[in-house]
């Protein structure tokens, strides 16, 4: 399928999944180039993966137009410009463009695989494990991919058969490319439309345009599971699958994570694995087994009668405030909240007049995006919340645990994006939170 095409890869990046496309490229006897912003020293990591390969090459701290001209395929990553100057070359000249999970599922399902993806500004990591595990547990043959950490979907191709199930998590990046191939899954989750990347997309309009290639090349009999709320946007687009929003999960189904916000992924979830043919009692005991991810509402453990949660991946403000309602005590007020990172130049006015129902202190993590609402939040002392700020995590963490008393919780869950002098991603994030964290227990 690859051997001898000459493929440039426009991305690395260190999450592993672009190292993970590119060694299957070489694997399969791709010649291939690798090309990113980022210089040898920031990728280090993933450039030493590679090295062995004597048919992948590198061009890194910047690009040249001519590495997108006479290929045979260039392979963007995510976040790439809509306006990049050298995806145009490429296309002027001819030469495909395409995404690498879009790639895997044009040819997954050519070879008679099941498409199940997910999409949403929140919501869709939760709900994607939650099919793959309770697939997982009706002894289904099932993959995990897409937006997730550490795995190249495109290397799973030589994994399936027909009749296989792939479950995707699927970012406004990747589904750029099911747009570009004019692709669509064929069961297909729309968790929820709230603003975020607005550091990329110049209006909420451009970034719906790509969310919607999760549904704009469906057909008839495919399925499509909306969240409550997104119909209006819906019936703006054009498509020719009814859509399916789910009534409220059973009040007897006892989930094991927190929050309303996750019995409504449940039932998003629960929609999906019937479309697959799931059985009621199949359904019902995938999602009560589900244990949540890590990062997201994750119970860390209790410290001196203080328990701990990592919400890591809050990076917009309804993600803090959908953890502080599922944590929180309106009558305790009883969270200690992390907050603060990087600009996405995101509306915080929500999440400051919800502060005050659930904490009794907040400890502000001192980045870019933090000082834009750094006021705000100390002017929430007049409500009687303790206001700290602190620069670097070690500072923050240990601000938290002296501040909390018996009884309380901290939170951190930052409602910015992880992006700056401190981390590479949230990953990184949660994981330097964790390690300071484990260090009391």
């Amino acid at each position: 399928m690859f051997k001898g095409k000459r493929i440039t890869v426009l991305g690395l990046g260190l999450l592993g999944r672009g190292v993970g496309d590119v060694e299957f490229l070489a694997k399969c006897g791709a010649i291939v180039l690798v090309t990113d912003q980022k210089t040898e020293v920031q990728l280090a990591a993933s450039v030493d993966k590679l090295k062995q390969y004597k048919n992948v090459s590198f061009r890194l701290g910047g690009h040249d137009e001519r590495d997108f001209v006479g290929r045979d395929l260039v392979i963007k990553g995510a976040k790439v410009p809509l306006d990049s100057p050298y995806i145009a070359a490429a296309r002027k000249a001819g030469v495909p463009v395409v995404m690498s999970t879009a790639l895997f599922a044009k040819y997954a399902m050519q070879g008679g695989a099941i498409i199940v993806g997910i999409t949403g500004t929140r919501g869709k990591s939760t709900v994607t494990h939650m099919i793959y595990h309770s697939l997982q547990q009706a002894r289904k043959r099932v993959h995990l991919g897409g937006n997730v950490r550490g795995i190249s979907t495109l290397a799973m191709l030589p994994e399936i058969k027909k009749g296989d199930i792939a479950v995707l998590e699927l970012d406004s990046w990747q589904l750029q490319g099911f747009g570009d191939l004019k692709i669509s899954p064929h069961v297909a989750i729309f968790t929820n439309l709230m603003p975020d990347h607005q550091d990329y997309y110049k209006s909420m309009d451009e970034y719906f345009r790509d969310k919607e290639n999760i549904f704009k090349y469906q057909n008839k009999w495919d399925t499509l599971v909306l969240g409550n709320g997104l119909k209006r946007r819906f019936l703006t687009a054009h498509t020719t699958c009814e859509p399916l929003v789910p009534d409220s999960l059973a009040p007897d189904w006892k989930l094991r994570i927190p929050g309303e916000h996750n019995r409504e992924n449940a039932a998003l979830a629960a929609a999906a694995l019937r479309a697959l043919g799931l059985s009621e009692t199949d359904i019902k005991s995938g999602l009560e087994s589900f244990p949540g991810l890590e990062g997201r509402l994750q119970f860390v453990g209790t410290v001196q009668g203080v328990h701990v949660y990592n919400d890591t991946s809050a990076t917009t403000p309804e993600a803090t405030i959908a953890a502080l309602r599922a944590v929180g005590d309106k009558q305790k007020k009883n969270v200690v909240l992390i907050l603060g990172g990087d600009e996405k130049f995101l509306d915080m006015r929500e999440l400051l007049a919800e502060i005050p129902k659930w904490c009794s202190k907040v400890v502000l993590f001192k980045e870019r995006g933090t000082e834009r609402i750094r006021d705000d939040v100390f002017a929430l002392s007049a409500k009687g919340i303790d206001v700290y700020e602190e620069e670097g995590l070690p500072a923050t963490v240990s601000r938290a645990f002296s501040a909390a008393v018996p009884g309380e919780t901290i939170l951190f869950s930052p409602a910015f994006t992880s992006f700056g002098k401190y981390f590479k991603n949230e990953f990184d994030r949660g994981n330097q939170f964790m390690k300071l964290v484990r260090k009391r227990l």
